[in-house]
């Protein structure tokens, strides 16, 4: 489930939307290399004092890598029911293909949504001209922008994601959330990714989300989203 809010308010990532989707047992399963967890480009220090050392390290570690074998086992259950033609088997192993590969997905563009402030992490100037004027034509200004995320992400009812996103339907930027490790839907390319569940912030902000949320701004990765954003249109 997801929600988009009004018009007011190297990645691996292509390669993994596939096996999301319910395949019929009459096809067979395409030949791929297991899920791995990514490496980070920096270390779990690098972004502190806004995100610190243990919370990436158990973030990425532990939470991450679990999605990672949890994805790769379901997969491994689904193709050994499609190849026994078991139906309700593949049809048991759906939500546990969803959940963690949508987990999977979800943490790989959030590290890459990262930067240590030494490498430019926070500095709206690298989002480019295109995208910070998308941002001002769609929200008034960057600061509205960042009030309306937080809002958005703040509003997230347990755990979930807010997104900055691309509607290639509606041919502009808007702010989007989804519940647990749901993708967006296929229309919406997203730019931006921001985990709001508590493992991402509780070590060091506890139950204190906007906190998290506050600080967070200063270490995003400004020239990803923009490429994203460049890539999407």
């Amino acid at each position: 489930m997801f929600s988009v809010t009004a018009r007011s308010t190297k990645s691996i990532i292509p390669s993994l939307l596939k096996p999301l989707a319910f395949r019929s047992a009459a096809i067979s399963v395409a030949i791929r290399s297991k899920a791995t967890l990514p490496q980070l480009p920096y270390s779990y220090d690098a972004l502190e004092p806004y995100i610190n050392g243990d919370i990436m390290e158990v973030h990425h570690a532990k939470h991450h890598q679990t999605y990672v074998n949890n994805f790769n086992q379901a997969e491994e259950k689904y193709k050994a029911a499609v190849q026994a033609n078991d139906l309700m088997q593949q049809l048991a192993v759906q939500n546990a293909l969803k959940f963690n590969g949508g987990g999977h997905i979800n943490h790989t563009m959030y590290w890459e949504n990262l930067a240590p402030k030494s490498e430019g992490g926070g500095n709206k100037e690298e989002a480019g001209q295109a995208l910070l004027s998308a941002i001002n034509n769609e929200f008034g200004s960057f600061e509205e922008f960042v009030q309306k995320f937080n809002a958005v992400a703040a509003g997230v009812q347990g755990s979930g994601w807010a997104w900055l996103a691309f509607n290639k339907e509606a041919k502009r930027i808007e702010i989007a959330s989804s519940q647990n490790q749901d993708v967006l839907p296929g229309f919406m390319v997203p730019l931006l990714a921001v985990d709001v569940w508590e493992h991402a912030y509780y070590l060091q902000y506890k139950n204190v989300r906007v906190d998290y949320l506050k600080q967070i701004w200063e270490v995003i990765n400004w020239k990803t989203v923009a490429e994203r954003f460049a890539k999407a249109q």
